[in-house]
């Protein structure tokens, strides 16, 4: 909700204040909305007036602001009723985590082993193409988590001992695949919620793994709210400390931490950190071998490259970006959700650098490796409607076609 003790504040204000807050600079703010580090100055100084709204939900999006109303001084506008859309399955979602289950269920509960079988599988479909498919991924998670949440809470309750401490984590990894799902959906309450259970749940297994993937995950939902890059960087680097050193499992977990720190410190401009723990999660990748993929987080070469194009982007390098683009081979990522995004990442670079048609193109190719992943990008969301009403006249109905696909008003 806006602030209601500074109605004095102009929009320009406004956007300093959140910027500052945000912990992010002129330049890296500017490179984050496309825009020069001028621009953002005339922003803020009142020179240049409040941008329309698919910019004006790109900058509020970029400084961690979820009321719109935060900026304008307005409370008409909540950039989660543009910028976001609900899948069909949301409610349904909701439902099966505030179910609370109060007696023991009379049957036996699965073996843990079977349990763990069936999030291998629901892991796979998330990761899977939805070529050829009538549902995305999103949609076909969402059929099997109601079942998987109420059977992994009856495991853990039934079993003891070492059968419980496996089963909690892979109830851990099942709050994660319904984080995943909620991601960019207008329910951020439900993605702290699903992150923070399977933080607990880890913990209680006593498992270095599972708490270094809960880490990761949670490193998500914290760069997500806004939260100070200090504490993200030190959640990743106590989970990291519990790992061991030779151990493929822990070196890939260790791999993803480290990346979590990366983007963290790109996210906020600092540079030279974000690089240092870069190299990092790059020396625990090369550990592994340029053929390992893990399972269900997908460590490895391809990601670990792929990142490096995000970070670009966060840190205002869009040419520097586009040279990794360059050089990434994105079938190397097993799994279409993360080559989807690195298509939009890679995407999101030529819009910084106004080339339009570039950027519809590899919007296009990311559509095509995952329709729900792009419908619920909210750079994607973003974008396309200032493609389709200035961006160069060849691509224009292309980018309007797109939109009307993935439901995003232009």
């Amino acid at each position: 909700m806006p602030d209601r003790t500074d109605n004095a504040l102009t929009f320009g204000q406004r956007v300093r204040r959140a910027r500052e807050r945000a912990g992010l600079t002129r330049p890296v703010a500017a490179g984050l909305v496309g825009r020069s580090s001028d621009w953002v100055k005339g922003i803020e100084n009142g020179t240049i007036g409040m941008p329309r709204l698919p910019m004006l939900l790109h900058l509020a999006q970029v400084l961690g602001v979820d009321d719109v109303a935060d900026l304008t001084g307005e409370e008409r506008i909540a950039s989660s009723t543009y910028a976001k859309t609900a899948h069909a399955d949301l409610p349904m979602i909701k439902r099966a985590l505030s179910t609370y289950r109060l007696t023991r269920r009379d049957e036996e509960p699965e073996p843990v082993d079977v349990l763990a079988g069936r999030v291998r599988a629901a892991w796979r479909l998330w990761h899977s193409s939805d070529r050829g498919r009538v549902a995305g991924h999103r949609s076909r998670i969402a059929q099997l988590l109601p079942d998987l949440l109420a059977d992994t809470q009856h495991a853990v309750r039934a079993h003891d001992g070492t059968d419980r401490r496996r089963a909690l984590a892979v109830q851990a990894q099942v709050y994660h695949l319904a984080q995943l799902y909620l991601s960019f959906q207008p329910a951020p309450d439900l993605v702290v919620l699903t992150g923070d259970r399977a933080m607990a749940a880890a913990q209680d297994a006593d498992s270095p793994q599972a708490i270094a993937a809960a880490a990761w995950y949670m490193n998500h939902v914290y760069r997500d709210a806004g939260e100070a890059a200090d504490a993200r960087v030190e959640l990743a680097e106590d989970a990291a400390s519990l790992l061991r050193a030779e151990d493929p499992e822990h070196i890939a977990r260790r791999g993803l931490l480290m990346l979590a720190v990366a983007l963290s410190y790109a996210k906020i401009g600092r540079e030279g950190q974000a690089w240092r723990y870069w190299d990092k999660a790059d020396a625990d990748a090369r550990r592994l071998g340029d053929d390992y993929a893990h399972e269900w987080l997908i460590f490895g070469r391809g990601v670990v490259d792929a990142y490096a194009l995000t970070m670009h982007n966060d840190l205002g390098h869009p040419g520097r970006a586009l040279e990794v683009a360059a050089a990434l081979d994105v079938s190397a990522v097993p799994s279409a959700t993360r080559r989807s995004y690195h298509l939009i990442e890679a995407a999101r670079a030529h819009g910084m650098r106004d080339e339009g048609v570039a950027a519809v193109h590899l919007l296009r190719k990311a559509h095509e490796e995952s329709p729900e992943t792009i419908q619920y990008n909210l750079h994607t969301r973003a974008a396309l409607p200032g493609l389709v009403k200035a961006g160069p006249p060849m691509v224009r109905e292309d980018a309007r076609r797109l939109a009307v696909e993935i439901g995003v008003p232009v």
